[in-house]
C-alpha cells in the first residue's frame, strides 16, 4: 500500500502543480484558430490577462485560447478555490526549471494512463491525504530513501487490493 500511495502522491502532486502551469493541448480543430488583438478583448478580459498585455498580440492563437479558457475557469472558481490556486501558482513559480519539467513529465505520464488507473491514483492520493501527518511524513521519507530502481518497480506494481471487510 505504501508503494501505491507514493506513486499516487507523485502523480497527483504533478497534476496539482502543473494544472495551471501549462495550457492543455488544444483539440484538433478543423481550422487553425484565429488570433485576437489585445484591443478586441473586453475590459474584463484585459483586466484578468493584464500580465500578457505587452505580448498578447504576438502569442500564437492556440496560446491565446488556452489563456482565455484559464480566465473563464478562474472566474468560475469560488474564493477558496482561487486562494488555493494562487498558492499553487506561487509554489510553481518558486520551483527550479528542472523540477517544473519533471512535474510536467509526470503529469503527461498520468494523463497517458487509462481512466480506470487515473481514478485509482486519485483514490490513493485521497487515502494519503487522510493519513495523519506523521504517517505521511514517514512515507515521504521512505520514498526519498529508495533507489530509482525501487521507485520504478513501485510505479509498475499492480494496485493494492482492498482488505476484506471485517466481520465480528
Amino acid at each position: 500500500m505504501i508503494r501505491a500511495v507514493f506513486f499516487s502522491v507523485c502523480l497527483i502532486a504533478a497534476a496539482a502543480n502543473s494544472t495551471f502551469a501549462q495550457a492543455p493541448p488544444p483539440s484538433a480543430p478543423a481550422e487553425a484558430p484565429a488570433s485576437r488583438e489585445w484591443q478586441s478583448l473586453s475590459p474584463a478580459q484585459q483586466h484578468l490577462l493584464t500580465s500578457y498585455q505587452d505580448k498578447w498580440n504576438s502569442l500564437p492563437a492556440e496560446r491565446q485560447q488556452a489563456l482565455d479558457k484559464a480566465r473563464k475557469r478562474w472566474l468560475s472558481m469560488t474564493p477558496e478555490q482561487r486562494s488555493s490556486a494562487q498558492q499553487r501558482f506561487g509554489q510553481w513559480r518558486s520551483m527550479p526549471p528542472e523540477q517544473r519539467q519533471e512535474l510536467r513529465n509526470r503529469w503527461q505520464e498520468f494523463k497517458s494512463l487509462p481512466p480506470e488507473q487515473q481514478q485509482r491514483v486519485r483514490q490513493s492520493f485521497q487515502r494519503f491525504r487522510q493519513m495523519p501527518p506523521e504517517q505521511r511524513s514517514e512515507l515521504r521519507k521512505q520514498w526519498h530513501q529508495m533507489s530509482p530502481e525501487q521507485r520504478r518497480s513501485i510505479r509498475q506494481a499492480p494496485p493494492p487490493r482492498a482488505p476484506p471487510p471485517r466481520t465480528h
